[in-house]
């Protein structure tokens, strides 16, 4: 079991930054990536980045990509996310998952096994 907790959400306005935190325990040595994914009211949930923990590639949806970057504390099991230049449309909770297996595509949601509680991000215009 891969116990996985999130922290770092909160309120700001367009244009600020906030950076989340996630921190994987347990059987961590079976992790083969971490990714980050968001649901705001009424929609699904989407993927928005992710790192594979041998080599660090990473992947980002592309409304992310140059605000956002993704990045991970090997020693920590721990994994964040920058996020600047927020919009009120990033607006959502936010998810850490942890990839066990094979991590073929760390940005299908169905490939994680592991989630965590999710933390609030709000950002107001």
């Amino acid at each position: 079991q891969v116990q996985v907790v999130e922290s770092g959400g909160g309120l700001v306005q367009a244009g600020d930054s906030l950076r989340l935190s996630c921190t994987a325990s347990g059987r961590t040595r079976s992790i083969s990536a971490m990714g980050w994914f968001r649901q705001a009211p009424g929609k699904e949930r989407e993927f928005v980045a992710a790192i594979r923990w041998s080599g660090g590639s990473t992947l980002y949806k592309d409304f992310v990509k140059g605000r956002f970057t993704i990045s991970r504390d090997n020693a920590k099991t721990t994994v964040y996310l920058q996020m600047n230049s927020l919009k009120p449309e990033d607006t959502a909770v936010y998810y850490c998952a942890v990839d066990s297996g094979l991590a073929y595509d760390t940005s299908d949601y169905r490939g994680y096994d592991y989630w965590g509680q999710g933390t609030q991000v709000t950002v107001s215009s």
